[in-house]
């Protein structure tokens, strides 16, 4: 599966930003600022792509930002000189809402070779974010995340490590209505155990959430048989299990939960579940997407199964 550069973001339609183009409508549209190959080769930094930007008289009413590759991104160089000319710029950005790091197709960099950071400082300088979202979980870690208008959380990643899930769980995201993780796999980074999942399926600090994608995960089935006697469960109207290796052991595991009573929509797409026990699925009586059917690959007598992002 390959990375997808983001079109719409907090409502909104993406453009590219180019330096001397002015910016015609910022509260109507997301603006995307990257590094191209032709820049990185001209030895053009994201800082002179991001001054840029700041200097344009729209600037100061952007509500929401897309970062792409801020220049070698897939090669080592990590998101700090990002963070940096974020936080100076945060007085020039006062309108500021949304913000995502590391939108990048493959050709740029694959998901799990973008070197992503400690993304701490950004949420002192831009408390009233509603929505944010990365992509890469190479070295990531959210810190202590205080953000009270925070709406949507989505973090994407080929392996994602259990900090990032502790971090979130002791978050303080009282609005949170939206969250979406990939999980990925050991292989590229994901070292997240069940226990760790276990954390954000017990949180009590999200109240308003109604969203919640455990995605592209290795160990979707151990999700789906946890999922049923969380403290979260209850108040979800989506369940999004999609992307990962969920298969009959895991679908089996839902369709006998008995605290999914308020659920409108269980997303699997992409699984390895059998015909006979989707039916079972389906008659839980929720809207079901179980599109994109896989097959695992066998090699030496064993089956494989594998999420659909994972380098």
């Amino acid at each position: 599966m390959i990375n997808e550069n983001l079109t719409e973001f907090y409502g909104k339609p993406v453009i590219d930003f180019y330096a001397g183009k002015p910016l015609p409508n910022t509260t109507a549209t997301a603006y995307r600022v990257r590094v191209d190959w032709e820049d990185f080769d001209n030895k053009v930094t994201f800082t002179d792509r991001f001054d840029a930007l700041l200097t344009d008289p729209g600037a100061g009413g952007l509500e929401a930002l897309i970062i792409g590759d801020w220049g070698g991104a897939g090669q080592g160089e990590d998101v700090g000189a990002v963070i940096a000319a974020l936080v100076k710029a945060k007085d020039r950005l006062p309108n500021l809402k949304a913000l995502f790091i590391g939108d990048m197709v493959s050709e740029e960099s694959e998901i799990s070779w973008i070197e992503q950071g400690d993304l701490s400082a950004l949420w002192p300088a831009y408390p009233n974010l509603e929505e944010f979202g990365a992509r890469g979980g190479n070295n990531l870690s959210l810190g202590d995340m205080a953000l009270p208008q925070l709406k949507k959380l989505v973090v994407e990643a080929g392996g994602l490590p259990p900090n990032v899930l502790e971090e979130i769980a002791n978050a303080s995201l009282p609005q949170l209505e939206h969250l979406e993780l990939w999980l990925g796999t050991t292989e590229y980074g994901g070292d997240t155990a069940i226990d760790d999942v276990r954390l954000i399926l017990n949180a009590s600090c999200f109240p308003k959430l109604r969203y919640l994608g455990l995605r592209n995960s290795e160990i979707a089935d151990d999700i789906a048989a946890l999922v049923g006697g969380s403290k979260i469960a209850g108040q979800l109207s989506v369940l999004d299990l999609s992307l990962g290796t969920l298969t009959d052991k895991g679908a089996e595991a839902l369709a006998s939960a008995g605290n999914l009573g308020g659920l409108q929509k269980l997303d699997i797409h992409y699984h390895f579940i059998s015909q006979e026990v989707l039916g079972r699925l389906r008659e839980i009586g929720v809207a079901l997407d179980a599109s994109d059917p896989q097959e695992p690959d066998e090699y030496g007598g064993e089956l494989h199964y594998y999420v659909a992002v994972s380098e």
